[in-house]
């Protein structure tokens, strides 16, 4: 059976310059069984409502500026699946959540990204999740309950986002050993708290945590972790690391 996935997806120049994490997401996806298809929850589709992508054919979303022309020449042409985001819909109104499918939604980068160094051949559908962020985490974990069982029929459930993400204290002249005291705290107590399986501690993180709202000053970019936790169980740590200083590239696993 297919884990849930936690992944940091770091800045959109991921995808051209992957660093540690490129060989890390290859490697994993590489250990595990291929999927039939992906189920994606991105920090970068807040909405208020529960939303389903459902396009056929999405588009690649280049959801940023001020990068390199290069980066803006990348695309990910994977299929969506509308059928699979009906099945979605339906198990979600079995949990008492509503959603609604939205057929125009694009890949946005917290898609895009990641699987370009995962399944960089774009041949494995994808439906994305959207993230009613003003929620927080605890209906993100009801979210990854209510689809759990869809990792029995080969499809990989993932939340994208970053373990740490306060884009105004990032140093993009950092060396890759650098690490902020108070974003490794941070780090470190979730990864305690997820190997403790400390619910009650990781709902409340924003009180109990060390520089929780430095951290994440919004808390979109973690949100997407609580969804891979509800949708998963024993937690592991598949890689760790920082860049800019203070910008978290961990990935986790739920099995």
């Amino acid at each position: 059976m297919l884990p849930s996935l936690f992944i940091s997806h770091g800045s959109p120049m991921l995808a051209l310059e992957p660093g540690a994490s490129g060989p890390a997401l290859a490697r994993l996806a590489a250990e595990l069984p291929r999927p039939k298809a992906i189920v994606v929850v991105s920090a970068h589709w807040e909405s208020r409502g529960l939303l389903v992508s459902s396009h056929p054919n999405p588009r690649t979303w280049h959801d940023f500026g001020g990068f390199p022309r290069e980066l803006y020449t990348v695309q990910y042409p994977a299929p969506g699946n509308p059928a699979l985001a009906v099945q979605v819909v339906e198990q979600l109104a079995k949990a008492g959540l509503q959603a609604q499918l939205d057929p125009e939604r694009p890949f946005d980068h917290g898609v895009w990204v990641p699987l370009s160094l995962m399944y960089p051949q774009a041949d494995i559908p994808i439906v994305q999740v959207s993230l009613p962020s003003q929620a927080g985490p605890q209906l993100q974990q009801q979210v990854g309950r209510a689809l759990a069982s869809l990792r029995e029929h080969g499809i990989l459930l993932i939340g994208s986002g970053s373990i740490t993400h306060n884009l105004g204290e990032l140093d993009w002249r950092a060396a890759p050993e650098v690490v902020q005291p108070w974003a490794q705290a941070f780090r470190d107590w979730m990864v305690d708290k997820l190997a403790a399986n400390d619910e009650s501690a990781l709902l409340d993180y924003r009180r109990q945590a060390p520089s929780a709202v430095r951290n994440h000053p919004s808390d979109e970019h973690l949100l997407p972790l609580f969804f891979a936790r509800g949708a998963g169980n024993r937690f592991s740590l598949e890689h760790q690391g920082f860049t800019l200083g203070a910008l978290g590239m961990d990935i986790y696993r739920f099995d």
